[in-house]
């Protein structure tokens, strides 16, 4: 793992050229450690206590639907022909759902992405290394490619969508809102990549503040974690 945290970016992920011009981007790092089944999921009962109570101090459904965070995804699902009032971007959704007086609670890591998720309102993904073949490629969808969500049905992409895909032709992650079940963190996984989906409007500052939220919950429950946050994005005009 320490040889990922570290090595060049382009074995782990490149962007293609159709992909920069929706001026999109990632900022990625890895965290280790025992079998998620092992961890003990009372370590972060604090920790999203405290951001329940933060979130609910600060939002109100209303003031929620104005965050330019919560704007620039929105603008940005828009833009690739979905509708966010129907699917919310997943920070927003998280929010919701604490306002509402619910914390959804997954497995301890995936409960550490939500965690960050919230309390920045960046889109988070977390992917088992151990399923995924690097390096990755952020790229526009030809259309025909396989995609399997967590919590849905085997579907074939349309043209035009943006998303991840791995060296085995994998679909990771259709960017910047869901995930597939073939990397997802499962009980027995032991290793994740983090990756905080950057779209205009989102500063990359906030991205790299999302996923060192991630490290920093990860180190709680016991993982090692990356000492390096890294950064692909080049701002368009």
């Amino acid at each position: 793992m320490e040889s990922l945290c570290f090595s060049d970016s382009s074995r782990i992920i490149k962007i293609g050229d159709d992909a920069k011009k929706l001026g999109i981007g990632v900022a990625y790092s890895f965290a280790w450690g025992k079998r998620v089944v092992e961890i003990d999921p009372g370590l972060l009962d604090r920790a999203i206590k405290d951001t329940v109570r933060h979130i609910r101090e600060k939002y109100n459904l209303s003031s929620l639907r104005k965050d330019p965070i919560v704007r620039a995804y929105r603008d940005f699902y828009w833009r690739i022909g979905i509708d966010p009032t129907k699917t919310r971007p997943s920070g927003e959704a998280l929010v919701r759902r604490i306002l509402r007086g619910y914390f959804p609670r997954i497995n301890p890591i995936v409960d550490a992405g939500n965690l960050a998720s919230a309390k920045t309102l960046v889109s988070i993904g977390l992917y088992d290394v151990s399923q995924t073949c690097f390096p990755c490629e952020l790229r526009i969808s030809m259309g025909g490619e396989v995609f399997k969500p967590i919590g849905g049905r085997i579907t074939k992409l349309g043209k035009g969508m943006p998303i991840l895909v791995d060296s085995c032709d994998k679909v990771l992650h259709v960017f910047p809102y869901r995930d597939s079940i073939d990397t997802a963190v499962t009980g027995d996984t032991t290793s994740v990549w983090v990756v905080a989906a950057i779209v205009p409007g989102v500063p990359k500052d906030l991205a790299v503040e999302a996923v060192h939220s991630f490290l920093t919950y990860a180190r709680m429950l016991g993982w090692n974690i990356c000492k390096k946050i890294h950064v692909i994005y080049k701002v368009t005009k």
